[in-house]
């Protein structure tokens, strides 16, 4: 619903102990990262998870002797005390999964290669009806014998859709795109159908949170359309590790779980399995606690629901220096911009204060700063030097405002026309306002811009969305600029993590469908550095502002063929300094080439100690030794004319995107 979270109804999956679907908790899941062969190690990391209160564990089942192994996992497992349900994870080998099935809860295939293995994409010159006939029976006659074998054992599966695996087929019908995926899924769903087997969910994962909202919300129309039911396991796959893969991962799962989908979650992480469980748990707990809250309903006017998502086309001001493609906001006392020193400023806004003297502006420095409360000669002569950067200066009416600060009102107080000022007006509203009243403001203060500061928490989506269909209605505010300010005070037990996952899922749900130019983050828990960074990242994660180096980084499995988690750091330390540049960091050949479609530069494990690099589909060095693929892979990056030098704070000639203090 556009109004509120409204769970979708879904049948009940079982994958052993647990149960799936809308009748129960959003069940969470993660992938081991040992070697399957590796009995021992296996299990004591399934156990680590399951301690850590994840619900099912996923396990790399790459050919027969791991297929082989699982029958002594789950034994070891059961003997130990535990039955957290095992999912083998399939790619390729139709007859392991065969095998396999004897001993796991669940078995994941992915329809781009589970009957098609071919990962090359220009094979196919034209496609006919009886062509595509012999494709879908070809799938069939290899896909059948697992869905009998499943339902003969009381056994579940995924139908787990890649965007960077589709095969070549699907991808010739359909491009790299949503709807490919949600004919690929079909295709196997319908199979599975055929043969009165319904134990199963689907996914439809990408590395673009964009993509995988609009994937998953295809696939449920498709659903809708067709009367089924089946459940719906969210994940972000490649979303890296750190606070940018949390981020990427809330967007993601968090527009989708507040929407009311989403029965099972996996939050994909660089780092070892069990820290993947404090982010599920924290989204369930949002989505939870969404549960129902929302506002009266509304006629939604942005195409949401039909998938035609598209941004307000804006009119940006002149004399206050937002970003068109996504402004960041902090907020600060006057008391506070009174005491800083020029270094003190200029670390607090994210500048750069040069050996000359020189503030610059840099990729990652605040755009706006609010200021609460009067300014004493200090923060005037702080507020000015801000101005001059520029970066621009909200402040309530008053005293001793130097021009070109823009004077924030609250827009209930705004009753008659406000004079024309260089820097003008700013207006904040907290959502709950009447589509006159909206009117009335707008067109009183003709506003640079506007903020959406709700009174509460509860149900800020469904807020926000109801509010921004009454600016879509107003002809006063249809091109004016609207930044989202959401408050996170402190609450008992949210750590920062838990306070970064729900703030994500709260703005990212609204900046995926294009609503909102701008984010201002407060959160007591969290310092002015981290919530700079935080919202950067989440802005880069919504497919909005680029400041940074994109990194597609696979979770590791027992497939990767090198330490993922120090190769990708050391290739987030050389080439971090890139906006714009995506590189994807893959620990196998799996997914590998096909998530190069969502990246310029690909770093592919091949072989033992061996790496192939990619421009985007294209593999154009192979084999290259592990010790040096770093460089190479730079090299690479300066061979394609994508490469810059990293900024040298000390350098007086280094040229830095924006304006400075003369």
């Amino acid at each position: 619903a556009s109004e509120r979270c409204v769970r979708r109804k879904t049948r009940t999956v079982h994958i052993g102990d647990v149960k799936v679907g809308s009748e129960h908790p959003i069940a969470t899941q993660t992938m081991t990262t040992t070697l399957t062969s590796d009995v021992e190690a296996t299990v004591a990391q399934v156990k680590k998870c399951a301690d850590m209160g994840i619900d099912v564990v996923r396990i790399t089942v790459q050919g027969m002797r791991e297929a082989k192994a699982c029958e002594f996992i789950k034994k070891r497992l059961l003997e130990d005390g535990y039955t957290t349900p095992l999912v083998a994870d399939i790619h390729f080998t139709p007859k392991v999964a065969l095998h396999c099935a004897n001993f796991v809860d669940k078995v994941r295939v992915n329809p781009g290669n589970f009957a098609d293995g071919r990962k090359s994409f220009d094979t196919i010159d034209k496609l006919g009806e009886e062509e595509i006939a012999q494709a879908v029976a070809d799938i069939e006659e290899t896909f059948a014998p697992l869905v009998l074998k499943l339902k003969e054992k009381n056994k579940a599966l995924r139908i787990g859709v890649n965007h960077g695996s589709l095969s070549e087929r699907i991808l010739f019908q359909y491009g790299d795109s949503p709807e490919g995926m949600v004919a690929s899924a079909m295709e196997f769903g319908e199979i599975c159908r055929k043969y009165d087997f319904h134990n199963f969910v689907f996914s439809m994962k990408s590395s673009n949170p964009k993509v995988m909202v609009e994937a998953y919300r295809s696939l449920s129309r498709e659903m809708y359309k067709r009367g089924w039911d089946y459940p719906m396991h969210l994940g972000v796959t490649e979303a890296g590790g750190g606070a940018d893969g949390r981020i990427k991962s809330a967007v993601g799962i968090g527009a989708l779980l507040l929407d009311g989908l989403g029965d099972t979650i996996r939050v994909s992480l660089t780092e070892d399995p069990e820290f993947e469980a404090g982010p599920c748990i924290a989204l369930r707990e949002a989505a939870e606690a969404n549960a129902g809250k929302g506002v009266e309903a509304f006629e939604e006017p942005s195409g949401r629901r039909d998938g035609q998502v598209a941004r307000r086309k804006c009119e940006f001001p002149l004399d206050v220096p937002l970003n068109t493609d996504g402004s960041v906001l902090t907020s600060m006392t006057a008391e506070e911009l009174a005491g800083y020193d020029t270094q003190g400023l200029c670390n607090r806004l994210g500048l750069r204060l040069r050996k000359d003297g020189d503030v610059q502006k840099d990729w990652k420095s605040i755009d706006a700063v609010v200021v609460d409360g009067a300014l004493s000669e200090a923060a005037v002569a702080n507020a000015k030097a801000a101005l001059d950067v520029p970066v621009g200066v909200l402040c309530s009416p008053g005293e001793n405002l130097p021009d070109g600060v823009t004077v924030l009102h609250e827009a209930s107080s705004v009753g008659e026309a406000l004079p024309e000022r260089l820097g003008g007006y700013a207006l904040v509203f907290d959502g709950t306002e009447s589509a006159e009243a909206v009117e009335r403001a707008l067109t009183n203060a003709k506003p640079r811009f506007m903020l959406l500061r709700p009174k509460s928490l509860e149900g800020i989506t469904f807020l926000a969305r109801q509010f921004f269909a009454k600016v879509l209605a107003c002809d006063a505010a249809k091109a004016v600029p609207l930044m989202l300010w959401f408050k996170y005070p402190k609450a008992e037990g949210a750590d920062e993590d838990s306070v970064v996952i729900k703030a994500s899922a709260d703005f990212g749900s609204l900046f995926v469908d294009g609503l909102g130019e701008g984010i201002l983050w407060d959160a007591e828990i969290m310092n002015f550095d981290d919530l700079r960074e935080s919202s950067f990242n989440l802005l880069q994660a919504s497919r909005m502002r680029i400041s940074k180096t994109e990194f597609i980084s696979c979770p590791s499995c027992g497939r990767t063929l090198f330490n993922l988690q120090d190769t990708t750091k050391k290739i987030q330390d050389r080439t971090g300094h890139l906006p714009g540049v995506r590189i994807a960091v893959m620990g196998c050949i799996v997914n590998g080439p096909g998530e190069m479609a969502d990246a310029d530069f690909g770093y592919v494990g091949s072989g033992v100690g061996k790496i192939d690099l990619y421009v985007n589909y294209d593999c154009v060095k192979r084999g290259i030794p592990s010790e040096g693929a770093v460089e190479a892979l730079v090299d690479l990056i300066k061979e394609h004319g994508r490469w810059a030098e990293p900024a040298d704070d000390e350098d007086e000639e280094e040229e830095v995107t924006g304006d400075k203090v003369d």
